[in-house]
């Protein structure tokens, strides 16, 4: 990467960062929403081809005011790299969010996700002044429950026999987080924590 072409990130930990989204990392993002990983995450069947993928980045690149997309970097080795994707999908008239998280096959199991998540709080918490986010995780994923747990989600209930794992019907767990249950200090209204 380049000077030209470096990153703005807009919040950032010693070991993850959240940038804006770029149309160069089309086919990253493709890749990374394509991994049977991600799809059994999602509970999405369907895989999207890349041309569909890079059609509606170029309308995501466009922006909504109902929506934040950030590009996940890694940051705790040499330059940022990229290594998922952030979003929520704002209310903005009861104050609440969906959060959603996809993260490269290399990047899972090194608490990326629950720290992307942790910085996603923060912005949803300490910039929009959302006051609940909200999101899906399928019952058998307790990997991606844990990390949301870790970075101050708590589970609120389930949707009994609402998702596919593996090929069987499962239940998706329904987790919320409060501003009061993000403990931390903010890195992105204070920095210097």
């Amino acid at each position: 990467m380049t000077e030209t072409d470096a990153p703005t990130l807009w919040a950032r930990t010693d070991r993850v960062a959240l940038g804006a989204l770029r149309a160069d990392l089309a086919e990253e993002y493709w890749r990374w929403e394509s991994d049977p990983g991600a799809v059994l995450g999602y509970g999405r069947q369907v895989p999207e081809s890349r041309e569909s993928r890079t059609e509606g980045l170029q309308h995501q690149l466009r922006g909504a005011p109902d929506q934040a997309r950030f590009t996940v970097y890694d940051v705790h080795r040499a330059g940022p790299v990229p290594c998922g994707l952030a979003s929520l999908r704002i209310d903005h008239q009861v104050r609440t969010g969906e959060f959603i998280l996809v993260l490269a096959p290399e990047a899972r199991g090194k608490g990326m996700g629950s720290t992307a998540t942790r910085l996603m709080l923060d912005y949803a918490f300490h910039v929009i002044g959302l006051d609940m986010v909200w999101l899906k995780v399928l019952e058998p994923n307790t990997a991606g429950r844990n990390a949301y747990a870790k970075a101050g989600f708590r589970e609120v209930g389930t949707m009994r026999s609402a998702g596919l794992w593996k090929g069987r019907r499962c239940g998706e767990v329904v987790m919320d987080a409060l501003p009061e249950d993000f403990p931390w200090p903010s890195v992105i209204v204070d920095p210097d924590n």
